[in-house]
């Protein structure tokens, strides 16, 4: 006779336990939600073509290639220009609300946070705005001019004139920059687990070989334009990280492991 109401308490407790987990999910999707959209918001004034910054010719004027018998970009579509432009104004949105997002995102996956360890995300999260900045800029100086100039000049025939449409051109600046600001998250990603002791710099250097296989692999499959050029230019900074995130394990106090273990 008591053991069904036991069963019965018991789902209660786990159907209970699996909805708090979706609430939780759910408020942490859109306190990051916020934070976007009011990146956006800024974003758009940064991208308005009557606005005091003009983003978008900023990028044309950095990496189209530029030529004097034509504009370098042409838009072909009714709504291209709008959507482009709204679609550079998330992607800046997104780049200003990364800390938010990075928070938001740790402390859901790694549950029973202890106060220590909270304060350690939030000590974390002007050094994830510093390695995103840096990627963004290791984007725009290294990564998306040796990209753009391999793939416009890549014929080098006078018979073709390569002349992007407005949206193809900002999404492959846009996919180039952001993706670098994401790679350059992996050292404080690397520290903050092995802080968790998730992981530990032993462990990391005994996988090196397997990372740089990962690395690649990764870097060939998130590299927008495909091209071999653009993946070595990626998958090599990615893998430096991952040794600079070895390197900062290392300085995480034996005191923290140890009351995680």
């Amino acid at each position: 006779m008591t053991t069904r109401p036991a069963k019965a308490n018991q789902t209660d407790d786990a159907s209970m336990s699996l909805i708090e987990h979706l609430i939780e999910l759910r408020s942490r999707i859109i306190k990051a939600g916020i934070a976007v959209i009011i990146g956006m918001v800024l974003g758009f004034i940064a991208v308005w073509p009557q606005g005091p910054i003009k983003l978008i010719d900023i990028l044309i004027l950095t990496f189209a290639p530029i030529n004097d018998r034509f504009a370098p970009i042409q838009s072909v579509g009714t709504t291209e220009q709008f959507t482009s432009y709204m679609k550079v104004a998330l992607l800046v949105g997104v780049i200003l609300a990364m800390p938010v997002i990075v928070y938001q995102i740790l402390a859901f996956i790694i549950p029973g946070l202890t106060d220590d360890e909270r304060r350690l995300i939030f000590r974390a999260l002007p050094f994830v705005t510093f390695f995103f900045l840096a990627g963004i800029a290791f984007g725009w100086f290294v990564t998306t001019p040796v990209a753009i100039r391999f793939l416009v000049g890549f014929s080098d025939t006078p018979l073709i004139q390569t002349q992007p449409t407005l949206s193809d051109f900002l999404e492959t600046v846009s996919m180039l920059l952001l993706i670098n600001g994401i790679v350059f998250e992996l050292p404080i990603i690397i520290y903050v687990l092995a802080y968790l002791n998730v992981t530990n710099a032993r462990q990391l250097a005994n996988y090196r070989r397997y990372a740089l296989v990962i690395v690649i692999i990764i870097a060939a499959f998130i590299t927008p334009t495909g091209d071999p050029v653009n993946l070595l230019l990626l998958a090599l900074p990615m893998y430096l990280l991952y040794e600079v995130g070895i390197i900062l394990a290392r300085f995480v106090p034996a005191s923290a492991q140890k009351s995680r273990g």
